[in-house]
């Protein structure tokens, strides 16, 4: 069919344009202007938060001190046991926890003919002996050791030894700024005591 010279003339691009002022294509491209705009308005998606960091535990809180029965025979008693040795001095019976240095000790120098009672530490306050039948306060001295320990010397006839080995289950030994030593009165004390004796 023959065009006319007007339609002749015409570029491509003008017919196409014209094509696209259609009112569908204008409002489909109305539409996707809307879209476009609303689009530009949606925030970007957020980052993801990152996974809560594992927090520390808390420190478990400070054990509470036991308290300490008004008698002192229903303390409950130090950690430890006591060991029967004998040596080139005479004998010893240490008492405290294994494989550390002992808490108390009672010693026959057979040399001496003297038994030292000593304690871990170095405060030359006297030692104050509780048992089921005697109270004592005992005088003692540094023995200059490492670790320190500080004596008392008694003669192997003080009646406080047998009141250490006989009292009724436990003895006890304070001394000012120290805790009191809860001590089981088992039969290496009478050992010892007895070793001095012979």
């Amino acid at each position: 069919m023959p065009h006319s010279d007007a339609m002749r003339t015409q570029s491509p691009c003008s017919v196409g344009l014209r094509s696209l002022a259609s009112p569908i294509v204008l409002a489909r491209l109305a539409g996707l202007a809307t879209l476009a705009t609303i689009a530009g308005c949606v925030p970007p998606p957020r980052a993801e938060a990152p996974p809560p960091r594992a927090e520390a535990p808390a420190p478990a809180p400070a054990p509470r001190p036991v308290p300490i029965a008004a008698d002192w025979r229903d303390w409950p008693y130090s950690p430890g046991t006591w060991v029967y040795r004998r040596d080139a001095r005479g004998s010893i019976a240490l008492f405290g926890p294994a494989n550390a240095d002992a808490a108390l000790t009672v010693r026959c120098d057979t040399g001496a003919r003297q038994i030292y009672l000593s304690r871990a530490g170095s405060t030359a306050t006297p030692l104050t002996i509780r048992t089921s039948s005697v109270t004592r306060a005992v005088s003692v001295q540094p023995t200059g050791s490492t670790p320190a320990y500080v004596a008392a010397a008694l003669m192997p006839n003080d009646s406080l030894l047998e009141a250490m080995g006989f009292s009724r289950g436990r003895f006890v030994v304070q001394q000012a700024g120290l805790p009191p030593l809860v001590v089981p009165a088992w039969a290496e004390i009478e050992r010892v005591t007895e070793d001095c004796r012979g």
